[in-house]
């Protein structure tokens, strides 16, 4: 049984991986409506983080929003979650003053905390005088962005990491390509080593 009317999970999603999707599965449990804000919409306003520095890095955010919004739609209707029940919205986090003009101020805010990071939304949100559900703290994550994007760019094993509707978003929008040319100009950058 749902504990909130309204439920709020955010996220980078660069790309939606396993660890993601079990996240918006459990906020969608706890509430009749899920509003997934997709953080870092707009790399033009995308603000650097004391907490994780490279998370407003160009290369840790290679998908645009749209392809976000496909990935998260894919996955949660790949996952049976009803198309009514969910919303998805920019969400502007590293301006938690904007947050009100893009998600309901009276819902829920479902997170979970692995990291310092994880406590420096905890304590925006509280400051912001919004109710906060903590479903999980854990010390260590399933997978992460930054390991599915390596995966992806060095051509190993990755599909295993995402819903399969990820996958198919992932080849669609040429993702891996991307991740796979970016990879490799970086090592023609790098100078080798005498």
């Amino acid at each position: 049984m749902p504990n909130a009317r309204v439920g709020v999970i955010h996220g980078r999603f660069q790309p939606l991986h396993v660890g993601h999707l079990e996240y918006l599965l459990a906020g969608s449990a706890r509430c009749e409506l899920l509003v997934v804000g997709i953080t870092n919409p707009d790399p033009a306003a995308t603000v650097r983080e004391e907490t994780d520095l490279a998370r407003g890095e160009a290369a840790a955010n290679p998908c645009t929003f749209y392809e976000r919004l496909v990935m998260v739609e894919g996955a949660l209707a790949e996952s049976g979650v009803a198309r009514d029940a969910f919303r998805i919205v920019p969400f502007p986090h590293g301006n938690p003053e904007l947050l009100r003009y893009y998600a309901p101020h009276d819902a829920t805010y479902f997170l979970t905390i692995y990291d310092a990071w994880g406590e420096t939304k905890l304590r925006r949100f509280t400051e912001l005088g919004l109710r906060t559900d903590v479903m999980w703290r854990r010390g260590a994550k399933v997978t992460s962005g930054t390991e599915l994007r390596e995966r992806i760019a060095r051509r190993r094993p990755w599909e295993h990491l995402v819903p399969r509707a990820v996958a198919a978003a992932i080849r669609d929008f040429g993702i891996d390509a991307r991740l796979e040319q970016a990879a490799a100009a970086q090592r023609d950058l790098t100078p080798a080593v005498p």
